[in-house]
Formats: structure tokens, sequence, C-alpha cells
């Protein structure tokens, strides 16, 4: 029983950016104008922006900005390695070896979301009469042009 427990034990602090960096991170959101509704793909709802979301570290997403008055907006969130990430996954080759690499890369821990926070500014819809094309206005008639009047004749002597 303790042999499992040490197992265990060793397994969980063998990741060293598990340990130092966490398996999820927080994902900040905002709009211009703020009030937004934000969804991500995976379920997490923020009612009105600016929001914070604790997200796991390996997991992609697209969040979807929504507000009356405004175009709805999409934003994809990937992930990257973080420098950070990098150097607790490299320290692993000092203290947790193979099995600290496995731990973090499955869990995602070298890993961070781009970008980070994610800001949108959001275009206001058209409106309905912007958007019918306009019936081009005619100059007025001109009058036609008089004849010119012709030099009286010249008295003749």
């Amino acid at each position: 029983m303790k042999l499992i427990a040490l197992a265990m034990l060793g397994l969980a602090v063998s990741g060293c950016a598990t340990v130092t960096r966490g398996t999820t991170n927080q994902v900040t959101v905002n709009s211009e104008p703020a009030g937004a509704e934000a969804m991500t793909s995976t379920g997490l709802v923020c009612p009105m922006t600016p929001c914070t979301w604790e997200i796991s570290r390996k997991t992609e997403f697209t969040v979807t900005f929504k507000k009356q008055g405004y175009q709805t907006q999409q934003v994809p969130v990937g992930t990257k390695i973080a420098g950070s990430g990098a150097a607790g996954f490299a320290g692993n080759v000092l203290v947790g070896g193979i099995v600290g690499m496995g731990v973090d890369a499955a869990t995602g821990a070298t890993l961070e979301h781009f970008p980070n926070p994610v800001f949108v500014t959001l275009e206001p819809v058209a409106s309905k009469a912007a958007g019918k094309p306009r019936a081009k206005k005619r100059a007025p008639a001109k009058a036609p042009a008089a004849a010119p009047a012709e030099k009286p004749a010249e008295p003749q002597s």
C-alpha cells in the first residue's frame, strides 16, 4: 500500500511544469463596447464582458461575442508552448525524467492560451435604411434656352 502511495506521489510531483504552472490558466475576454455576451465552443458563458474563465491549458476553443445592435464575432483561441512551460518541461531531465515529461505533456502544463486576453471591437449592424440603394435625384429640367435676340436693324442712309 505504501509503495502505491509513494509511486502516485512520485508521479504527481515529477512533472515540473505541472507542479510549477498547474494544468489550468485564466483566460480573460473583453469587448468594446463592454457588456457583450461571450460563449465558448466548450459551453462556458460570460453574460456580460469583461469576464475571466479558468480553463484547462490543453483546451482549444472559439469565443463567440454577441451584443444587440452589433455584428456577432468569433475569435479562435489556440494553445502554444509557453517559455516557462518549456523550462519546466526541460527541468524534468534533472528531476522528473521521462515520467515527468509524460505527465507534463498529458496535462498540458507546458501550454498557454493565445490570444489571452481575448479582445474584440464590435461593429455596429448597418441600419436598414443605409443598406437600401438610394434613387438618384434628377436635376430639375431646365427651360429651353431662348433664342438669341436679333439685333435691331441699323438705319440705312
